[in-house]
This record gives structure tokens, C-alpha cells and sequence, in this order.
């Protein structure tokens, strides 16, 4: 028998190490990797640039394929060598034309973005998932399973529209086992750490100083450290902290993990890190509602999610295509027996 084929589709670093460690519980498969990709005008605009800030090109890519080259992963780019039978990928904002017969896993990556008016404009008129971002994650429902991390987000996506029949709580790798951060050699402890976005290099809104202003009050004169984000400009982000907060120390390169297991207080925006601050016990401030941060909270099952997620994999790919493609009709079926009660009461399946 010949052995079966796994694309994994990357993107951010954090998704890319998601899948490099999920692959690691694959012996027997042929394993290919690729940076994150689009077809058709969302492949053009990405080859001339335009998508440069987005994980379809730019610092994204460079990081992405740095990594793969530098772990000796296997890449098929854009998964043209190889006809599949399984994908994974972390988003679904953008799904390429070369993965929607295949059997797909889509992982969560972290948080989601609020759900704000162009969400809503997205979802009531069908325009395009990637206009409002991470908030529309999962309602492509082109894919078979969604391994997300907790029953929290489950009923979270629920309550967006997501087939419940395809969600998986699994924990979510890179944020299952925030206990072994504890462990590190960062320098300073019992300090306030700040941890920015890269809102406006995503072309999003983000009032800066009145955000350094508040970390300030917040701090009353205990030690700032702010993180910056990696896709961020640095010599604009380092020169708006030390006009307002002049004895503030800012990183960017480093990982912010150890920084959030030695600080007292974890201040964010809209941040996946913020789960690290939770889990740990962390004093937290968040644009979200703490209360349904902490009921979203990753699992903490000690790592082991990427193993949970690369089970659901191996199940999956022993699913007959056929049967999957049933299953999928029916779920469509189901999402729309309402419209059709409602116009045809007599109506039967």
C-alpha cells in the first residue's frame, strides 16, 4: 500500500510550529510543508506584494520558509507536487482551490478576533472572510473537522454558526502546558509586561499612546516592560513607549513566554498571549471580558494537544470520501431545514 500523503499548511510562526509538532506524531505518512497560500486573485495580489502584511507574503513568509528550511521539513510550496489525502491548516479565512476536495483539519490558532461591524457586514451580505479577519474563522465550513481549544470556544464558534458536529476540543498546541514557562532564565521578575499588536501594520485602528498611557496608570510606578509585537515597526513602537514611559524596557525578538511567567500584571489588546497570563494566574487586563477569557482559556493537558489533534488526522484519513462528502451535504441539509419549514411547512427531506 502506498503511504499516505499530509499537507501542512503554515503561516505565522506560531501556526507553523502548531504543525511542525503536530507532524511529529505522524511515522508512517509522507509529510509536505508550504507557507501559507491562495488561489486565484488572492494569488495574484499576493505575488505583487499588496498582501505583503498579511501571512500570504511578506516578514510572514520569509519567517515561515526560514523555519521550514532551518527544521529540515519537506515542502511542497502551494501543495502542487502531491495529490493529498489529508491537509492541515490553521485558517480558513482564504481557502485554496487545490485543497477543497481533500480532507481537511482546520486548527485553532489562538484568539479570535471581536466581532465587530465589518463582521457583521461580512457574515449578513457573504462578502469575503479575510475582510474582517480572524473573527470569521470557521464559517468557510470547508473543512471536516475544527480541533479547537476548549469546550469554551466550542460553544463560541457554536454560537457564530459553526457545525457543532465538526468541532473537536483537542487543547491547542503552544498553549496546553503554559506551566513550563515557569522554568527560565529571563533576567526581571514582579514587573507590569505590556504586550503589543501589530494592529496598524494590519491596516486595523489602534489609539497607541492613550494604550501606553493606560499600561502607565496600571503600572503606578512599578517597572514596565513592554513586548512588542514581531511584525511591528520597531523605531515608531520604541519611540511612542519612551515619550510616555521613558523608563520602560522594550523587547521584541525575545519570547514573550518566559516574560509572562516572572511578570504580576499581563496587559493586552487583543491578544492569544493573554491565555498564558490566565493559565498562569495571572493579574490580566484585556479588551475582552475577563470572564469569557477565562471560560475560552486553552485546555492545560500538559502538551499533549498536537498528539489529541494528529489522532482526529489519523481517523480521518481512514474516512471514506464518499461518506465525508455525505456528511457534509446533510450538515448543509440541517443548517438550512429552518428556511425551508418556514417557506414550505409541508416540505419533507
Amino acid at each position: 500500500m502506498r503511504k499516505k500523503k499530509i499537507l501542512f499548511i503554515c503561516g505565522s510562526i506560531n501556526q507553523t510550529t502548531m504543525m511542525h509538532k503536530i507532524s511529529g506524531y505522524f511515522e508512517n505518512e509522507e509529510l509536505r510543508f508550504t507557507p501559507f497560500y491562495g488561489s486565484g486573485y488572492i494569488d495574484f495580489l499576493a505575488k505583487t506584494g499588496i498582501l505583503d502584511f498579511s501571512v500570504l507574503g511578506g516578514q510572514f513568509m520569509k519567517n515561515t520558509l526560514a523555519y521550514i528550511k532551518d527544521h529540515n521539513l519537506p515542502m511542497d510550496f502551494k501543495g502542487k507536487e502531491n495529490d493529498y489525502d489529508l491537509v492541515f491548516t490553521c485558517a480558513d479565512l482564504v481557502v485554496p482551490a487545490n485543497i477543497r476536495d481533500k480532507r481537511v483539519i482546520l486548527v485553532q490558532e489562538g484568539m479570535t478576533d471581536p466581532e465587530n461591524f465589518i463582521y457583521h457586514l461580512v457574515k449578513t451580505f457573504k462578502l469575503p472572510r479575510y475582510l474582517a479577519s480572524t473573527s470569521t474563522m470557521g464559517l468557510s465550513d470547508a473543512y471536516d473537522r475544527f480541533c479547537v481549544a476548549s469546550e469554551g470556544y466550542k460553544e463560541h464558534f457554536v454560537k457564530k454558526g459553526v457545525n457543532p458536529d465538526k468541532i473537536v476540543v483537542t487543547g491547542i498546541p503552544n498553549f496546553d502546558d503554559c506551566a513550563r514557562f515557569l522554568k527560565n532564565d529571563f533576567p526581571h521578575k514582579n514587573f507590569v509586561l505590556v504586550a503589543t499588536s501589530d494592529a496598524r501594520e494590519t491596516f486595523k485602528y489602534e489609539n497607541r499612546k492613550a494604550f501606553i498611557r493606560e499600561a502607565v496608570k496600571i503600572a503606578a510606578g512599578r517597572q514596565l516592560i513592554f513586548k512588542l509585537h514581531p511584525n511591528e515597526l520597531w523605531d515608531r513602537a520604541y519611540r511612542e513607549i519612551k515619550e510616555l514611559a521613558p523608563d520602560a524596557l522594550v523587547y521584541q525578538k525575545e519570547s514573550i513566554n518566559p516574560m509572562i511567567a516572572n511578570c504580576d500584571v499581563l496587559i493586552t489588546i487583543y491578544s492569544t498571549v493573554v491565555y498564558i497570563g490566565m493559565a498562569l494566574g495571572k493579574e490580566v487586563y484585556s479588551r475582552f471580558d475577563i470572564n469569557d477569557l477565562r471560560k475560552m482559556t486553552p485546555i492545560q493537558n500538559g502538551g499533549i494537544s498536537a498528539e489529541n489533534i494528529a489522532k482526529v488526522g489519523r481517523e480521518l484519513i481512514q474516512t471514506n470520501m464518499a461518506d465525508l462528502r455525505k456528511e457534509n451535504v446533510f450538515s448543509l441539509r440541517e443548517a438550512f431545514r429552518p428556511f425551508f419549514m418556514k417557506k414550505k411547512p409541508g416540505f419533507k427531506y
